[in-house]
């Protein structure tokens, strides 16, 4: 039973880290580990969702008080995730999954190329940005895309939403990974609702876990804003290059 504490407290822990310093969903944490410990894959998935939504609440609070969050990027990106959503679940039924999952598997991998890019060298994106009114409804239409992939092959939207941050404001990574996190809160949310109705999260472990990645959430969030951007964006090359493995040992 010790043994069983010991993999929950390192759960919640990785969990917090993975959302703290990159804005990224503990399903790759999660998922994983709670079905090796005998749950479902759906149960699993619908833990993890909720474990997301304990993790970022403390996560987005300590990126509001630094001032490292743009709260209409977060509202807009969320929305567009809860649309896209909503279309998946709809459609989800009616198409292939497969090459959605391959068309993903792609993307994920110019994203990482991209982060690990911006990591060594200092880009000029300041050119390349499109005036923020009108990157705001951009960034809710790029979001909708997410969603549609969570509601059709149950992926990950965190780093998804970085990437969208990354590519349309000059901003820094720390305000990215902020920004981003209060979208997949949103998204997250939505996911649970859904995971609810049909029975399948396991509250007892997602509270556990999401109470230890609350209190790892925190530090890691703190932490992530007194350390190099550069480093962030080689946490997220690698997350990216984990969601690869991740979505190819699935569809294969």
């Amino acid at each position: 039973m010790i043994y069983l504490y010991i993999i929950i407290a390192l759960i919640g822990i990785g969990v917090g880290a993975l959302t703290g310093i990159t804005g990224s969903s503990g399903v790759l944490i999660v998922v994983p580990a709670l079905s090796i410990m005998g749950l479902g894959f759906k149960t699993a998935v619908g833990s993890s969702l909720l474990v997301d939504v304990i993790t970022t609440t403390i996560v987005i609070y300590v990126y509001f008080k630094d001032k490292t969050l743009d709260i209409y990027t977060g509202l807009f990106m969320g929305v567009g995730a809860v649309i896209g959503a909503q279309i998946g679940t709809y459609i989800a039924s009616m198409i292939d999954a497969f090459p959605l999952e391959l068309a993903f598997i792609f993307m994920t991998g110019y994203m990482s190329y991209y982060s690990m890019k911006r990591s060594f060298k200092k880009t000029n994106i300041a050119k390349r940005n499109i005036e923020r009114k009108k990157a705001l409804p951009v960034a809710m239409l790029l979001s909708i895309p997410i969603g549609i992939l969570t509601g059709t092959i149950g992926t990950s939207g965190g780093v998804m939403f970085v990437f969208i941050t990354m590519l349309l404001f000059n901003i820094s990574a720390q305000k990215m990974v902020g920004t981003a996190t209060l979208a997949m809160l949103f998204s997250a949310l939505s996911g649970v609702g859904g995971y609810i109705r049909i029975g399948h999260i396991d509250f007892l472990y997602s509270i556990i876990i999401g109470g230890i990645a609350l209190i790892s959430g925190y530090y890691f969030s703190v932490f992530a804003h007194r350390i190099d951007e550069k480093y962030i964006y080689r946490s997220l090359s690698f997350i990216f290059m984990a969601v690869i493995i991740t979505e190819s040992i699935k569809i294969v």
